[in-house]
């Protein structure tokens, strides 16, 4: 076997190779991630990702909650509630009542980009929820943001009717949704890949056997060289 033809098996391998991890490397980008409600909890001056549904969190007074409308992944790149938050401004209005306790909310339709259909998500707005001492908030936002919808699973689909359908659906790339893949009470977890083309570990798996099997081809023209 020539150099010349070793080097162009050489090449050939590697062009098949190169080919493959590009697959590999655009395969994640086919789902864009989930549309929901996330829901948040202020930590002075900062938000926090809940750490449970607002159906079983109990906020106290004067505590101020969130929820943005969005397209993410997961919690650990969930669009956080925008604009200014100050309890005492959202509840300036409301007077305090034996009793009751006040909670704040920030309500976030979202952008354009994340909304169904491409249409025009409502603004933001903010609202003072007067409700009994020991309210969850659910009930909270129910007092001031009605309708709400749910699922069959408990996961908070609209607030104030909106959106009109859906609930948790995966979002591909383009905007279009693909499907729906409830996971908790007021988020979606990323999916396992399996409704929007090939898995990674499966196009890894091919990439590997290709090459394995490319240098297995190699290896043999040159010992009948």
């Amino acid at each position: 076997m020539t150099r010349g033809r070793a080097r162009r098996g050489r090449l050939a391998v590697g062009v098949l190779l190169a080919a493959l991890l590009g697959v590999l490397a655009a395969a994640p980008a086919q789902a864009a991630g989930y549309r929901y409600w996330s829901f948040w909890e202020r930590d002075g001056a900062q938000w926090t990702y809940a750490s449970q549904g607002p159906g079983t969190a109990r906020p106290e007074d004067g505590d101020v909650q969130g929820f943005r409308f969005s397209v993410s992944d997961d919690s650990k790149d969930s669009a956080k509630p925008r604009g200014p938050v100050d309890f005492d401004a959202i509840c300036e209005d409301t007077p305090a009542k034996d009793g009751r306790k006040r909670v704040g909310l920030v309500v976030d339709f979202g952008t354009a980009g994340d909304a169904p259909g491409g249409g025009t998500p409502p603004k933001r707005r903010t609202a003072c929820a007067q409700v009994g001492e020991d309210a969850t908030s659910a009930e909270a936002l129910a007092s001031v943001a009605k309708p709400l919808r749910y699922d069959s699973k408990a996961l908070l689909c609209a607030i104030d009717g909106y959106p009109k359908t859906g609930c948790g659906e995966q979002v591909a790339g383009d905007g279009t949704s693909t499907k729906t893949q409830p996971e908790s009470d007021n988020t979606v977890g990323g999916g396992d890949g399996g409704d929007g083309g090939p898995s990674v570990g499966l196009i890894a798996g091919i990439a590997a056997v290709a090459l394995l099997g490319g240098a297995g081809i190699w290896q043999a023209r040159r010992r009948r060289g």
